[in-house]
């Protein structure tokens, strides 16, 4: 039996315990509560010792993946080594620079097309805003014509008004 049912039993031999009368005090068998204290107490070396021996398998075990692991590091490096020497690291190198290159040429281009678009975008938009003010230059001019050919004639009546009277005094002595 382990230590944890051995509790369970004390706790359910003091919960079921007798209520001495008009207190909060309980009647407890000695006898039952002592043997279940000589069981807690043969019980608990035996899980210590169980406790300690998976402490220690454990330990035994880290320092089994520790070995494996340098192990394993040690093989590694010996391999990386020899591909070295093989020239296997420059040929992935060299697949690996040209896969970067042709994502980079693959990005200029996409950036090159962007830039293109975004110009003609602006370049709309400017040709657009440039119709908008020759049109504005344009009604401008003609309004400041209207308005001088209106001077003018305006100026031609007065001109027409006074060489009128200038005849009219020429004529009446």
């Amino acid at each position: 039996m382990d230590v944890l049912e051995l509790i369970d039993k004390l706790d359910d031999l003091v919960h079921n315990a007798r209520a001495v009368p008009l207190t909060d005090q309980v009647r407890i068998d000695r006898e039952a509560i002592y043997d279940l204290l000589d069981q807690m107490r043969s019980t608990i070396p035996e899980e210590v010792k169980q406790a300690r021996w998976i402490v220690k398998e454990r330990q035994e075990m880290l320092a089994e993946a520790k070995r494996e692991a340098e192990r394993l590091v040690s093989d590694a490096r010996d391999k990386a080594t020899t591909e070295a020497s093989e020239q296997e690291v420059v040929k992935k190198a060299e697949r690996e620079a040209a896969q970067i290159l042709e994502e980079a040429r693959q990005r200029e281009r996409e950036v090159r097309l962007g830039a293109e678009d975004y110009a003609d975008e602006v370049l709309g938009t400017l040709e657009n805003n440039l119709g908008k003010f020759l049109s504005a230059v344009q009604r401008g001019r003609e309004r400041l014509q209207g308005k001088s050919e209106d001077r003018l004639e305006e100026e031609s009546g007065i001109v027409d008004d006074q060489d009128d009277a200038v005849v009219e005094e020429t004529v009446s002595p």
